[in-house]
């Protein structure tokens, strides 16, 4: 999955044109060099509906403003988006987008500009990746970016040296949410279709441990995400489930240290993996259709099913802490509803900036939903919706830069917009 970095420049409008009238760009994103085939699952299939006419709406005044867009050649849905949060301050944000057998790498640069630096494409036509993750090699510095999607494999990338270095192949069926730890960014958890969680270690390429069985997901695992300290994981799918998995045991700690001593080349046996079949909380209380996506807030949980809101809330009671959870406990507390409209279709994720100011939501004809998380009381918290005329299908999925002055968009006409914040 070797690449090199394509020559494109594209056109850029008048910064003084309408906002609905952003610049566009076209972007080829095929690779001339994949990578070795391999085989995996067959292809899933995302549900959708059609379009809807959208009516000309200028974004809030001092919020976000749209500042370009483009659009990639394969014309196919780009369901995953993030931005690399390694970067330095003098360098631009780095995001990628992921869709079809294509993954594509940009920098956010001045007055709206978009500059395609890599491209890759994987050799198996029928792979579709749904998600991406960034993390840093803690031995060469070099950004390195995590792939994966309907065929179950996982791939990383560094983007430095423009190479695929490692792929996992361990999934029964596709990885639908690839997330690193938070403090150790060799960590990697998938969240697949098996209805399983796995927990890699990608320096050493070991599988430490597995999240399934009697007591875990019992369809697809949808979602995933490590808290600020990278002591729990949250996680969700289509048994309308969330469940809290330890990630500081003993017996997981032990594991993980034994993972960075692995090496697998001068072992006669596997490592052996740990399989966890208890979660730390698990509740169906929040929603009654697919959970689709599922962030930590603090100690709180936000989590977004088909049911246009996004939910609020902590295991427990009020004041109970998030370590101070009675044994099977079964209570929840909902602190909040953040509703919105016209997101009644599944696989569509939001998006929480670094440093939880904003929270951002597509819905299925092309409009965002942003709130500002100092106040989640529905009467006081403020909604401000993004729109433009030309944007107007699905947004799967949205990003923050790590600064939070700039919000990317994925669509399913694998469209990407970019919406600036104003007066920073």
């Amino acid at each position: 999955m070797e690449v090199e970095s394509p020559n494109i420049n594209p056109k850029v409008q008048d910064e003084n044109e309408d906002e609905n009238d952003v610049p566009k760009q076209v972007i080829s994103t095929k690779d001339e060099n994949p990578a070795v085939n391999e085989t995996g699952p067959a292809q899933k299939s995302k549900r959708g509906k059609g379009k809807s006419k959208i009516s000309k709406k200028l974004p809030a005044k001092g919020l976000f403003k749209c500042t370009n867009s483009l659009k990639e050649d394969h014309g196919q849905p780009l369901f995953g988006v993030s931005f690399c949060h390694q970067t330095s301050k003098d360098e631009y944000p780095m995001f990628a987008s992921v869709g079809s057998n294509r993954i594509a790498v940009y920098e956010c640069r001045d007055d709206g500009y978009i500059k395609l630096l890599q491209a890759y494409s994987d050799p198996e036509s029928e792979e579709n990746f749904y998600s991406c993750t960034w993390t840093v090699d803690s031995t060469s510095g070099h950004p390195l970016l995590a792939v994966a999607g309907s065929r179950g494999i996982i791939r990383v990338l560094n983007v430095s040296t423009k190479q695929c270095i490692k792929h996992y192949i361990g999934h029964g069926n596709a990885v639908n949410e690839l997330k690193f730890h938070p403090q150790m960014p060799q960590i990697l958890v998938s969240a697949s279709k098996d209805h399983s969680l796995r927990v890699w270690n990608i320096k050493t390429d070991v599988l430490v441990c597995m999240f399934s069985g009697v007591e875990g997901h019992r369809d697809e695992v949808l979602s995933c995400d490590f808290n600020i300290f990278g002591t729990k994981i949250i996680s969700c799918g289509m048994d309308h489930s969330l469940k809290i998995w330890n990630f500081d045991g003993e017996d997981l700690k032990s594991a993980l240290k034994a993972s960075e001593l692995y090496k697998p080349n001068s072992n006669d046996k596997p490592f052996p993996t740990l399989h966890f079949h208890n979660p730390y909380f698990s509740t169906r209380d929040i929603h009654k259709n697919y959970v689709d996506c599922a962030r930590w807030f603090g100690d709180f949980i936000l989590s977004k099913s088909c049911e246009n809101c996004i939910v609020c809330w902590k295991p427990g009671s009020i004041n109970c802490g998030l370590n101070q959870l009675k044994p099977k406990e079964s209570n929840v507390t909902v602190l909040s509803r953040l509703e919105f409209q016209h997101c009644d279709i599944w696989y569509m994720r939001f998006a929480i900036d670094y440093w939880h100011k904003y929270l951002a939501v597509g819905n299925q004809y092309g409009k965002t939903f942003i709130w500002e998380l100092d106040h989640l009381d529905p009467a006081k918290s403020k909604c401000f919706t993004l729109s433009n005329i030309r944007c107007t299908t699905t947004i799967r999925q949205t990003a923050f830069s790590k600064d939070g002055n700039i919000l990317i968009c994925v669509c399913d006409d694998s469209t990407i917009w970019r919406w600036d914040l104003q007066g920073k």
